[in-house]
């Protein structure tokens, strides 16, 4: 029986990660965290750096080459998870329509919740001031692109509620309606 698999898309400073932490809090079952942080970090330390990054990677809008692997490499790893039976949360920035419609392929027909991280950009671009781990402009980069390609089973917005509140909320939705975004988003192609 496959694992769950619930992916967050937002934003840079949208609060993806107080969530999945804030969820696999409180889940009663264990949650693997693959999400894309994760998988960056693996990288040999100097991709992580400027201006490889944004040759390599891509910028905070578009994938670059390996950008492109390394998100193929983290939906087939996911899918793979939750086909051993193990849950999955992943906080994402599909910034891509391929990375979107990978998705909906991957996980359509697996028990798999699609979660929209909303907040107001004026919002994000304090979060990104205040946080010293940012590269300003991140957000505002991809303020108008993450949530163009994807269809959602939930919205939850940071800027009103706590982590804890939208890990409520989310696992309240989880636990009481099926996954219905993927599918729709495969079907529309």
């Amino acid at each position: 029986m496959a694992g769950n698999i619930i992916i967050l898309n937002g934003t840079s400073s949208s609060g993806k990660t107080s969530t999945l932490e804030a969820l696999q809090e409180r889940l009663v079952e264990p949650y693997l965290n693959m999400g894309i942080d994760k998988f960056i970090w693996m990288l040999p330390e100097r991709y992580l750096e400027r201006p490889l990054w944004d040759d390599v990677l891509g910028l905070a809008s578009s994938g670059g080459q390996m950008g492109h692997q390394l998100a193929k490499a983290m939906h087939h790893a996911i899918a793979a998870a939750a086909g051993q039976g193990m849950n999955v949360i992943a906080d994402h920035v599909l910034v891509e329509a391929a990375w979107a419609q990978e998705c909906a392929q991957l996980f359509a027909d697996l028990p798999a919740w699609l979660v929209g991280i909303r907040c107001p950009l004026d919002v994000l671009e304090e979060r990104e001031r205040a946080r010293r781990n940012r590269t300003l402009g991140q957000a505002r980069a991809q303020f108008d692109v993450v949530h163009a390609h994807s269809l959602y089973d939930i919205e939850v917005d940071t800027s009103v509620n706590s982590a804890a509140d939208c890990a409520r909320q989310i696992i309240e939705h989880v636990q009481t309606q099926p996954p219905t975004a993927l599918r729709r988003m495969r079907l529309r192609g």
